[in-house]
């Protein structure tokens, strides 16, 4: 299905289908170099952790202002958007080694949620969306 032309051009494919594309393309790069018998789920999990962590790296010792500020600065927001895309790269990586549907692991927790946390109901600071 080809999307509609715009006075701006086409318009993007929706995003569950780009991100689909995205996840091809990541597992035909990774094919390409025979990285297979490393990508398994430990190690993917191992390498997603330590970009989440590169990513915490950067917040570690700002105040909460700065933090909400970094987009501000060109060098810390492309620090802040290349840990993104690892995090971002190496999640679908798993989820591909796994055959777990991200986008419909997403859709089925926040349903999950929403019923453990209704938004009319009272909120207690003991309960944690962890539980």
């Amino acid at each position: 299905m080809s999307a509609a032309p715009t006075d701006d051009g086409p318009e993007p494919p929706p995003r569950g289908e780009r991100l689909y594309r995205l996840q091809r393309r990541l597992a035909e790069f990774a094919a390409a170099r025979d990285w297979a018998p490393y990508h398994t789920p430990k190690n993917l999990a191992v390498a997603l952790s330590v970009e989440a962590s590169e990513l915490v790296e950067i917040f570690q010792w700002l105040t909460p202002e700065q933090s909400a500020a970094i987009m501000e600065e060109p060098e810390s927001a492309h620090r802040v958007t290349d840990e993104v895309a690892d995090v971002l790269a190496y999640l679908l990586q798993f989820c591909e080694v796994l055959g777990v549907d991200v986008l419909d692991a997403l859709a089925a927790k926040i349903e999950r949620n929403e019923h453990r946390f209704p938004a009319s109901g009272t909120w207690t600071p003991d309960r944690h969306s962890s539980e």
